[in-house]
């Protein structure tokens, strides 16, 4: 999803009082927030409203996931990853020092943090505790560019991390399921996931999900630069299919919810349980990252970005996999849809805290 903002280069970007935040997001990403709430409900209606919903839901399918979802998460996936400047990765990777400390971050420290939450705080739910770990072993590759961009950090190296990422997650993702859900749990004494899939069949849904629109915006980046030039592909392409990300977003949630309905309204207090460990994480791992990477000597613009992309999450995958594997009216799959809804507001607040701490601590920083 993009933010429709005047482009800044990492050397020369204004400072922003916390009062212009909201000013700078384009109508469908200001009230982000509210649509995925309204989004929510509408969905809820609708489970209650059409109990058949699930039968129609289920006659077309790409592989386990019905065509409508299909739809929507690939939906959601393309627009972000068309926007990533793939021909610049050379140049990010070559600072090895926030390079490093980002994977270890996203991909060491993050599952941990996640997996030792869903423990704590769900020991009594096992199939929303398998949710929070699947979304865990993602690191967001979405929104964390627009949360990333309002609180001035460094695009170029956001872009770089998003692409990584991408790459990593189809390449591990799997791998890292199984051993989360059943390899470590065994090491410790703790029940493990019971999974009737296969780990190529896991990495199926993360190849389809994830691989084909990181090829087509990889595609859609080199050919539309190629014909059309950079200004046009930045200036006028982006801006035009950025809200489509929103539209599958929301119309995935929609979907979920209708699917999920009588468990929300039947459960609420489950809900609320699954938002708790998913604010500790957002809170652990933004506050960790910053500190930390501030005490390493990083600049504002690196420590934001670092920051951002640790505490963020691709709920996008993590709603793929669930879906997949355990069913669309699985706990799992609600465990990763409740995602969104928490993280959204959590991380338009630490764009407010990312803006104060610059004036604070990075006071040398133009």
């Amino acid at each position: 999803m993009r933010a429709t903002l005047n482009p800044v280069t990492t050397t020369e970007r204004p400072s922003v009082a916390e009062a212009d935040v909201l000013h700078r997001l384009s109508l469908l990403n200001r009230f982000l927030p509210a649509w995925i709430g309204a989004a929510m409900v509408l969905g809820v209606v609708l489970g209650r409203l059409i109990p058949s919903l699930n039968d129609w839901l289920d006659k077309v399918k790409i592989g386990t996931v019905s065509l409508p979802i299909a739809i929507g998460l690939l939906v959601m996936m393309y627009p972000v990853l068309a926007k990533v400047k793939y021909s610049r990765i050379g140049e990010a990777l070559a600072d090895r020092r926030a390079m490093g400390f980002a994977m270890v971050f996203n991909w060491i420290i993050g599952p941990i943090v996640m997996f030792t939450l869903a423990w704590l705080l769900l020991p009594d739910l096992p199939e929303y505790r398998t949710g929070l770990i699947i979304v865990g072993l993602a690191p967001c590759i979405a929104m964390v560019l627009i949360w990333n961009d309002l609180a001035a950090g460094d695009s170029e190296l956001a872009a770089v991390l998003v692409a990584i990422d991408a790459i990593i997650q189809v390449l591990a993702y799997a791998l890292l399921g199984w051993f989360y859900l059943q390899v470590l749990p065994g090491w410790l004494g703790l029940e493990t996931a019971h999974l009737n899939v296969t780990i190529w069949e896991i990495a199926k849904v993360v190849l389809v999900f994830l691989g084909i629109p990181l090829a087509a915006g990889f595609l859609t980046r080199t050919y539309g630069e190629r014909a059309k030039g950079t200004e046009w592909y930045e200036e006028t392409f982006l801006p035009r299919i950025g809200p489509v990300a929103l539209y599958g977003l929301l119309f995935t949630v929609v979907v979920l919810f209708a699917l999920q309905g009588h468990t929300i309204s039947e459960r609420p207090w489950d809900v609320a349980r699954i938002a708790l460990p998913l604010l500790a994480f957002f809170a652990i791992m933004w506050f960790g990252a910053f500190f930390i990477a501030r005490r390493m000597g990083f600049s504002y613009q690196r420590t934001t970005t670092i920051a951002f992309t640790a505490a963020s999450n691709n709920f996008e995958l993590a709603i793929a996999v669930a879906i997949g594997v355990f069913g669309v009216t699985s706990g799992e799959a609600l465990a990763g849809v409740v995602g969104p809804l928490i993280e959204v507001p959590v991380l338009v607040g630490l764009v407010y805290v990312a803006l104060w701490a610059r004036r604070r601590f990075f006071v040398d920083e133009s």
